[in-house]
């Protein structure tokens, strides 16, 4: 069973990207380099491939912090922060430098926009890891996952309803990505203890503040971040797709039901830590990071689909295929509850078992998906040549 139908296949022969990007520091600094930058790459190289060495960048960067960092609550060496922030920048270039290389090649697709956005959905998880050995945030560096997941997820879902991708004056993919290697190249002179110890310490300027004055400043960051970029950002998703769906006389409930996968992905993951008698989030944060952030590539990358395709406005019900993992290991660790602690399987092989689930389930999407738009339209996905009629 294919993930495209026939209305899919004739939706992805009419469908054209529509995006707007209001940000300041992208108009009049970053896009006159990225302008500068797409001429390093030569014509016969297809925009997928930039956008795939792009992503390996956060990935090694992930790999580095999991060398140095194993239980991300650990100093690495003060060069892993400087790589850390170069390899930050180089994602956030090649990323935006993708779509000019398209338009510059001539070969602009739906399966770009997937692709491209596929691969930014799982970025949030590695480049977490990054940020997490830099700051040495330990188990807290789950929260700043959700922080990065939740606006992406936020802006995802309004794009679906509006069709057009809104980019505000200060944004993620721009401010927020160059405040974070800025922060890395920061931590290359300070030393990752800066983050740990208390912010009045960290800050003095601003010990007299009651609040923040004796909390870990990583902690005091993971606070600012949720109440001045988070929480507004979401706000302005849901007033978004209200204004959408009143226009068109649809129903809310329904547009709200599509962050039920999140919404449970999230709970579901916090349920089993809780549940946990060996603190899952704490002793393998990369697996749950990870795990989560492929579960989450899944979700994101069936709702762009189903904007590509033009598929009914509600929940999607094959969206859930990543949560089925999350019951097997709650119902694991609750074993532990009636056996003195001890849980029916070890849970270092159940959190590597929810890795491989969800990422055996994202692989699957993708290998499949690709296939059946390149075959749809006559692409190939890493070659600008078309494919013979």
């Amino acid at each position: 069973m294919g993930y495209i139908g026939t209305h899919g296949v004739a939706t992805l022969h009419r469908y054209k990207y529509s995006g707007v990007d209001h940000s300041y520091v992208a108009k009049y600094v970053l896009q006159p380099f990225w302008s500068r930058f797409v001429n390093f790459f030569p014509l016969w190289m297809p925009p997928n491939m930039i956008t795939l060495m792009g992503f390996m960048f956060l990935v090694t960067s992930a790999v580095l912090g999991y060398i140095y960092s194993p239980q991300l609550d650990s100093a690495p060496p003060r060069w892993v922060h400087f790589a850390h922030g170069l390899l930050l920048f180089l994602y956030q270039t090649f990323d935006a430098v993708d779509g000019k290389q398209a338009r510059r090649t001539n070969s602009s697709s739906p399966l770009g926009e997937l692709f491209d956005h596929g691969c930014d959905a799982l970025a949030c998880a590695f480049e977490t890891l990054a940020f997490g050995s830099t700051a040495m945030c330990g188990r807290s560096s789950f929260w700043f996952w959700v922080l990065s997941a939740v606006p992406f997820y936020g802006a995802t879902w309004e794009h679906f309803f509006t069709n057009t991708l809104v980019l505000p004056v200060v944004n993620g993919p721009t401010e927020g990505l160059m405040l974070i290697y800025l922060c890395h190249f920061f931590t290359t002179f300070v030393g990752a203890g800066w983050w740990t110890q208390q912010f009045g310490k960290s800050i003095p300027i601003f010990s007299w503040v009651p609040i923040f004055h004796d909390i870990p400043t990583f902690r005091v960051a993971l606070i600012l971040l949720a109440a001045f970029g988070v929480i507004p950002t979401v706000a302005f998703n849901v007033y978004n797709v209200y204004k959408v769906v009143q226009a068109r006389k649809g129903n809310m409930l329904l547009a709200l039901a599509m962050l039920y996968p999140f919404v449970v992905l999230v709970g579901g993951v916090l349920a089993w830590d809780y549940l946990s008698p060996s603190d899952i989030i704490g002793s393998y944060p990369h697996l749950v990071i990870t795990g989560t952030g492929l579960a989450f590539g899944f979700l994101v990358g069936r709702m762009i689909l189903a904007h590509l395709c033009d598929e009914p406005k509600g929940l999607k019900t094959g969206m859930c295929m990543s949560l089925l993992f999350l019951p097997l290991a709650i119902a694991n660790a609750l074993t532990a509850r009636l056996n003195d602690g001890v849980p029916l399987v070890d849970e270092s092989l159940v959190v590597l078992g929810y890795c491989l689930f969800t990422g055996a389930l994202y692989l699957h999407f993708a290998t499949s998906v690709i296939h059946e738009i390149t075959t749809a339209l006559g692409i190939y996905c890493f070659r600008i040549t078309r494919k013979e009629a």
